[in-house]
């Protein structure tokens, strides 16, 4: 997918003079939001440690038999700068971080050790920040009651992108690679979904389709075999559907006074009926 605003770069080199270590130095740049998987490439099982480190400073640990697993607090007291967003693979020792802010940018460090050998890997991660405008800029569409609207999301869909429409925080329709694709019953037949591009199309809208539409785009990417990124990025819409001119009061409102209307009129004929029935008996007699 082609997203200018996320930038991934990568450089590899070995770093020598390290007894008995193989360590590769990579540099990643991601924006704001994104989340990042550092992969060890072995498994716990058949190591004694994995330790990882932010700028020199323990932030997860795992051993053999899982007996001591820590991440950010846990390893370092008051350490809280990567809070609720640590996660450590139990089988691996890998390291996500979720929805990554400046503060995270820095270098990662992680120590593989066995009885045998050690290994480490470098990790360089910048996080360029997402600016107030970008996340929260609202386009808005407006139509009539009846008429056609696509809520377009402005890019190409690759396989791994993950799509998410939402009308005020329910979702109501997705594309999952690969590919899966639900929509919401709410607007019954009313929805398409573009298999290329993801767009969103409401056909024969109604006023009631009037709301805030949200657009999520989730791709996930790999940078060789021991660096993942996803990207996330947010689109959002305001939609408003205005009743056609003329058309007057809507079919329920118009059902309220019908009715009673109706009932009106069928009193009147039966009340004349009577009368003149009555008439006709007065003048017989």
């Amino acid at each position: 997918m082609n997203r200018p605003f996320v930038f991934l770069t990568v450089y590899v080199s070995f770093v020598h003079g390290v007894s008995g270590v193989d360590a590769d130095g990579v540099s990643v740049s991601v924006k704001e939001g994104d989340s990042i998987i550092f992969h060890t490439g072995v498994q716990t099982n058949q190591q004694d440690r994995i330790i990882w480190y932010f700028n020199d400073i323990r932030i997860a640990k795992i051993n053999r038999d899982q007996s001591k697993i820590c991440t950010d607090v846990q390893c370092n007291e008051g350490t809280e700068r990567f809070r609720d967003r640590l996660k450590l693979d139990h089988q691996t020792g890998s390291l996500t971080i979720t929805n990554t802010r400046t503060e995270h940018a820095g270098r990662y460090h992680l120590e593989v050790i066995s009885s045998s050998n050690s290994s480490e890997k470098i990790f360089s991660v910048s996080v360029h920040g997402v600016s107030a405008a970008d996340t929260n800029e609202v386009k808005m569409k407006s139509v009539m009651e009846g008429q056609y609207i696509m809520l377009d999301t402005g890019v190409i869909i690759d396989q791994g992108d993950s799509i998410m429409w939402y009308f005020n925080d329910n979702r109501i329709a997705y594309i999952s690679w690969g590919p899966e694709i639900w929509k919401s019953r709410r607007f019954r037949d009313r929805l398409q979904l573009d298999h290329q591009t993801g767009s969103l199309n409401i056909r024969n809208v109604k006023t009631t389709d009037t709301g805030q539409y949200k657009l999520e785009i989730t791709n996930s990417s790999s940078i060789q075999h021991f660096l993942s990124i996803s990207s996330n990025s947010v689109k959002r819409f305001s939609v408003t559907v205005s009743a056609v001119p003329g058309s007057g009061l809507s079919s329920g409102a118009v059902a309220g006074i019908c009715v009673p209307v109706v009932l009106l009129v069928m009193a009147v004929v039966i009340y004349c009926c009577h009368r003149t029935n009555k008439s006709k008996m007065v003048n017989k007699g």
